[in-house]
């Protein structure tokens, strides 16, 4: 049986495959504020059909029992996001808001009780825990001022997704890094069905 840490360091490519659209997100919130709601929607309903995916792929590949309903709900969390923002692009900023909060907060929690369980594996879990937090906060912070203006609510979402994505990143290359001390004695699959020499 896999643990969560040999997990997620043998899938170290699907955080940074999360932080990358993350920070892809962000930077097109920073450089086209002015853009409609319809665009953001689609914007955002496509980074959660991606996170959710990833997230989906990880709970699948490697995960057993009780290790794998955290990544489960949270690709069910993302994917439903994105299937929701996808199927109804008109939706108003308000609704819009509330999913892009309601995820964040779906998303940091799992993130944080991830990093509880790997504090009794690895030193420098607190990444994974702030990033995390970072996403419950944000979530509560959206839902307590909803009424912000339109370009200064993707501001906020854009500073959110960056943050979010350089946490994500660099847990996932810090997970890179302990791969190898921990995939050859578990001889564990890698990503590709290969298995580490």
């Amino acid at each position: 049986m896999i643990g969560l840490l040999g997990l997620l360091a043998s899938n170290w490519w699907l955080l940074a495959l999360r932080g990358l659209f993350a920070v892809l997100f962000a930077l097109a919130a920073f450089f086209w504020p002015e853009m409609t709601l319809t665009v953001l929607v689609l914007l955002f309903g496509a980074y959660a059909m991606v996170d959710g995916v990833a997230a989906l792929f990880g709970a699948f590949n490697g995960a057993a029992g009780g290790r794998r309903w955290p990544l489960l709900l949270e690709a069910l969390v993302g994917i439903g996001a994105g299937i929701a923002a996808l199927v109804w692009p008109n939706i108003t900023a308000l609704v819009l808001l509330y999913l892009i909060a309601f995820q964040a907060m779906a998303t940091g929690l799992f993130q944080v009780l991830a990093a509880i369980r790997l504090r009794e594996e690895i030193h420098g879990e607190w990444l994974l825990g702030l990033a995390g937090v970072a996403s419950m906060l944000f979530g509560l912070l959206m839902v307590a001022f909803p009424g912000a203006g339109a370009v200064a609510v993707v501001w906020t979402i854009g500073a959110y997704a960056l943050v979010f994505g350089v946490l994500l990143l660099a847990v996932a290359f810090r997970l890179r890094g302990l791969r190898d001390r921990i995939t050859p004695a578990a001889g564990m699959s890698m990503p590709g069905g290969t298995r580490s020499a």
